[in-house]
């Protein structure tokens, strides 16, 4: 039988999982948000055509859906949808900053078998992460991931973006998670939204790589990384997971306003698949896009392929190499042969392609000036673009 992964290169006929952005809305302004999100978009779609979706969905026999954002938690709808996914048959996801997770809301989620909540935390000290996530956001995040271990809610996720300054926090990371009766996630951090204005002073050095890839193979199993860092598999051994890129293979995104994406760290016009309102739908885009066809298509590897790597690491992130102007078929920027230097070293400054569009707050990314607390009510309007309406003038 032939290795799952020589099956799943060449697409699937509906995705294992999909990451769906309900809304750009977000409370916070973290520094590397992928979608840079803050404001929300007013063509967002709507309850019905949410519900639409999540029929097509159960159709397709989509397993289940991360949600995200944005901060999804903020639509007045969002415990609606996820209602009607679970009775519809599409397990979901969600990702959090948690700040809705109040002891209420936890006991109602630990009470499902089929929604799962990933809460994000960017240090495990409050100074490393409120750098990042936003005065308050610390606090908050452990508030909400106690709520869930006082509601009994096991193996919910602890979501870390990996960077310079909190990969030594590693080991207190999983002490978190251990303690909570939670199990720790790491993700790669990736040059797209607001992350490409600080990625050269975020993503980790090559001897934090090294020793991230050391630590991986240590903790195994213990720790999800959703195949976030294959390319770290050029050392040798391959971290645990699928280790390949599933972009528009396995996995997809669907934006707020229904366009779909390649992968949910490549939000630009050059990974955009289609719109679910277009005729035929999410699956039409997902079967019979050209942009879809064309990745499952064998992949040359480029200048990468008379490495004696590329077996292992596959050339590395796609996103990643698009957002920081290397080629797609040359190798990532955090290459661990150091070739990847080499080639970012040729790429002119401001020429690299952004993500778009930006959803960013008014006030400057990361200023800290948007702390927030659990209990808040919801906004009052679904269409209404600022995130914090009906938020007292206290978080403003």
């Amino acid at each position: 039988m032939a290795p799952l992964i020589d099956e799943f290169q060449y697409g699937l006929e509906a995705p294992i999982c999909l990451t769906w952005e309900l809304t750009y809305a977000c409370n916070l302004s973290c520094v590397h948000c992928l979608s840079s999100s803050g404001r929300r978009d007013p063509r967002e779609l709507g309850t019905a055509e949410c519900k639409a979706l999540i029929d097509e969905f159960e159709r397709m026999q989509v397993f289940y859906v991360n949600i995200g954002g944005g901060e999804p938690t903020v639509r007045s709808d969002f415990w609606e949808l996820v209602d009607y996914a679970t009775a519809h048959h599409v397990g979901v996801k969600f990702s959090t900053n948690g700040v809705r997770i109040t002891p209420k809301t936890a006991a109602r989620l630990a009470g499902s078998d089929y929604v799962d909540v990933q809460i994000s935390l960017d240090g495990a000290t409050e100074s490393v992460n409120d750098a990042v996530r936003g005065a308050g956001s610390y606090r908050t995040a452990l508030q909400a991931m106690e709520n869930l271990a006082a509601a009994g809610f096991a193996g919910f996720k602890l979501s870390v973006v990996v960077t310079r300054h909190n990969v030594g926090q590693l080991d207190a990371f999983e002490e978190i998670a251990e303690r909570l009766g939670a199990q720790l996630r790491l993700t790669r951090l990736r040059p797209s939204g607001r992350g490409a204005d600080v990625w050269d002073e975020l993503h980790p050095t090559a001897d934090q790589q090294r020793a991230l890839y050391e630590w991986l193979l240590e903790h195994g199993e213990r720790v999800l990384t959703g195949d976030s860092f294959f390319h770290l598999a050029g050392y040798g051994q391959a971290p645990p997971g699928l280790n390949l890129c599933g972009a528009g293979r396995v996995v997809c995104l669907v934006d707020p306003i229904g366009d779909v994406y390649a992968c949910p760290f490549a939000i630009h016009d050059a990974f955009r698949a289609g719109n679910v309102r277009g005729d035929g739908g999410f699956a039409r885009v997902w079967r019979e896009s050209e942009l879809f066809a064309d990745l499952r298509r064998p992949q040359t590897g480029g200048a990468c392929s008379a490495c004696s790597a590329y077996d292992s690491c596959r050339g590395g992130c796609m996103a990643a190499k698009f957002f920081t102007g290397l080629p797609l078929d040359g190798p990532d920027p955090e290459c661990v042969r150091g070739h990847g230097e080499t080639a970012l070293a040729a790429v002119a400054p401001g020429t690299a392609p952004r993500s778009m569009p930006d959803h960013s707050h008014g006030r400057a990314a990361g200023s800290g000036r948007v702390p927030v607390t659990i209990g808040r009510r919801p906004p009052e309007r679904t269409c209404e673009e600022s995130p914090l309406a009906g938020f007292s003038e206290a978080v403003r």
